[in-house]
């Protein structure tokens, strides 16, 4: 039984919300973190979510568009051994749409080996990566909602000094809503209630 309480977290100084479970923290407390994403974390367990609001990609199809955007995120963090477990086809989010011109959302999910910050690869965790691109075209913006849990800590990595080495302990066992869950309610629960903010938020 999931002892995880779950609300509905202003994003983007409330312009735009989002429902997961409260024990993800706020990073922007601890560091500074890029006008354009919200990350949040929960590091009794090494697991993160960050929403990021990017440029829209019009030479990115929209099927198999969270895929390519997993690809992308491979390649940023220098990972190894990426696979692409499952991606969704081109499903519609009428919530998102803007001046009557449709928003679509894909899904994807990958593992990977990934350091944390700067250390090098000696230190790599294997990851189970979740990642939604909601491409909000009336608003020219790809929005991606990427979701990360460990499932092997490296004992080199510095997630091993709060986590512990080894596998990761399962979501049921620690009383948490699972990482997939978390995910798909982030995802399902985005709403836009300032659209002003899409004109000078993205990189």
């Amino acid at each position: 039984m999931s002892q995880d309480v779950v609300y509905q977290r202003p994003l983007f100084g409330g312009r735009i919300s989002s429902t997961f479970p409260n024990r993800f923290q706020d990073v922007s407390d601890i560091r500074q973190v890029p006008d354009h994403q919200e990350v949040f974390a929960d590091p009794s367990r090494d697991e993160s979510l960050i929403v990021e609001l990017l440029e829209f990609k019009p030479d990115i199809a929209d099927n198999g568009s969270a895929a390519w955007f997993l690809q992308d995120l491979a390649r940023e963090q220098d990972a190894e051994g990426t696979v692409l477990i499952e991606q969704s086809g081109v499903l519609e989010a009428p919530g998102l749409m803007y001046n009557n011109i449709p928003a679509v959302v894909t899904t994807a999910v990958g593992q990977m080996a990934i350091s944390k910050g700067r250390q090098g690869r000696e230190a790599q965790n294997i990851v189970k990566v979740y990642l939604a691109n909601l491409r909000v075209k009336g608003v020219d913006t790809d929005v991606l909602i990427t979701a990360y849990e460990p499932i092997v800590i490296n004992p080199f990595s510095e997630s091993a000094d709060t986590v512990g080495a080894g596998m990761a302990v399962p979501a049921s066992q620690a009383g948490c809503i699972s990482m997939d869950e978390v995910f798909k309610l982030a995802a399902t629960s985005f709403k836009v209630y300032d659209w002003s903010l899409f004109d000078a938020s993205r990189p």
